[in-house]
């Protein structure tokens, strides 16, 4: 395949944006297993290594905090260089990190290889959205921005799976060797993608002076972004201790509970997701708020179905909760991160989904898993997790908000 880059006069095809659409959806599905292997060995390595529950929050913590910490300087980078090349090399570091994990035998050598995970991490996702919205028009890219966020059910549920059964049966050292060694039979593909124009169909525009000002004083972005971290804090606590909730409190085995809560992520996040970026695209048409409508509304059904998940007795009643709860939840994906787009000029979308992702993950869940963790630790789990759907909640609030200024700060974008 030939490394040059489309030009403005040479726009890509629609079968050459399918396919980008298809590698960087293959990439971001290991993305989000090797992310999530770690949560489904929790049980296997807290008994190994002998950890506290907060101890071994922090492990989530660490990545979630290195990967939003560098996330900055990715985006800042890909405003200004190649994209796919970032999100090669990132998809090289993390590959390498997961494998160094499953030849971690004690507690810091793993907790260095799970932060290292979070630079390669960083990379490809900050580039990688707005490098994906470039190949597509923009009545398009609520479901294009759907499909690649599938990856987040379909991948974190593949990570539960495989880090269950392979950890029940050779221990949580092999699961992380399996997941990440695929990763590196991606990275030249990857590395040799054709980019399309900055901005893609958009009209033409100038690069910011300021990029990192202008987006502070982008209302809509801001206001978005409270909202994906209230989430973020919320899926971010429940994706980390759902599994050990399940071992521990209904006795179901780390294997069985793993495949059950995979299984249950996989199905509601396939149909909440396509779901959402659809009915974003069509409510969109009829209003500027559609997005926000269609994510807010799936926030206000989810949170009481959570809470109702976390308090039922039945393990047979939890899992159907959780699958009612994850649907509505997984609304949201394509939608909220379309207005990202939607709002921020297109010589700014790197670093627009750059200080998203630090500032909902700083908020989000490179706190809640410890929080958790130590909630847990002094009131029991179950107790820990009834903060999830307050903040669920909360995420509703600020997507109805956002609502007040997105028409503004779309027609402002769009003139950029």
């Amino acid at each position: 395949m030939n490394r040059g880059d489309f030009t403005a006069a040479d726009r890509p095809s629609r079968r050459y944006g399918r396919y980008a659409l298809a590698l960087l959806l293959a990439v971001n599905l290991l993305n989000y297993i090797d992310r999530q292997v770690l949560f489904a060995v929790f049980p296997l390595i807290k008994t190994d290594l002998s950890l506290s529950d907060t101890a071994l929050g922090f492990l989530g913590s660490s990545f979630m905090l290195c990967y939003m910490t560098i996330a900055p300087l990715f985006g800042w980078l890909g405003d200004r260089g190649s994209r796919s090349r970032l999100a090669a090399g990132g998809l090289a570091v993390w590959s390498v990190a997961t494998a160094l994990a499953g030849i971690a035998g004690s507690y810091l050598p793993l907790l260095a290889a799970r932060t290292a995970v979070g630079v390669g991490e960083a990379s490809f996702g900050t580039v990688s959205p707005g490098l994906l919205s470039d190949y597509f028009p923009k009545e398009r890219r609520g479901r294009v921005i759907a499909l690649f966020y599938l990856a987040i059910p379909v991948g974190s549920a593949l990570g539960y799976l495989l880090g269950g059964l392979v950890g029940a049966r050779w221990g949580w050292h092999a699961a992380f060797l399996m997941v990440g060694l695929p990763g590196l039979l991606l990275v030249l593909p990857l590395l040799l993608l054709r980019e399309p124009p900055r901005g893609g169909t958009d009209p033409a525009f100038a690069p910011a002076a300021h990029p990192y000002r202008e987006l502070l004083r982008n209302r809509s972005f801001v206001v978005n972004t409270l909202a994906m971290a209230a989430m973020t804090f919320a899926i971010g606590g429940l994706a980390q201790w759902v599994p050990s909730f399940l071992n521990r409190l209904h006795g179901l085995d780390v294997a069985r509970g793993n495949s059950l809560f995979g299984g249950i992520t996989v199905l509601a996040g396939i149909i909440g997701t396509i779901a959402g970026g659809w009915l974003g695209d069509r409510y969109q048409e009829r209003s500027p708020r559609g997005y926000l409508l269609v994510s807010g509304a799936g926030f206000l059904l989810g949170a009481p179905l959570a809470a109702a998940a976390i308090l039922a007795p039945s393990t047979t009643v939890c899992l159907a909760l959780i699958f009612c709860a994850e649907t509505f939840l997984f609304l949201n994906t394509g939608p909220l991160n379309t207005v990202i787009v939607n709002v921020t000029a297109p010589g700014a979308r790197s670093m627009a989904f750059a200080v998203n992702i630090f500032c909902i993950h700083a908020l989000g869940d490179a706190v809640s898993p410890a929080i958790i963790g130590f909630l847990s630790d002094r009131w029991g789990l179950r107790a820990g997790l009834l903060l999830t759907p307050v903040m669920i909640l909360l995420a509703a609030l600020f997507c109805f908000l956002c609502g007040r200024y997105i028409e503004a700060d779309t027609s402002r974008a769009d003139a950029a």
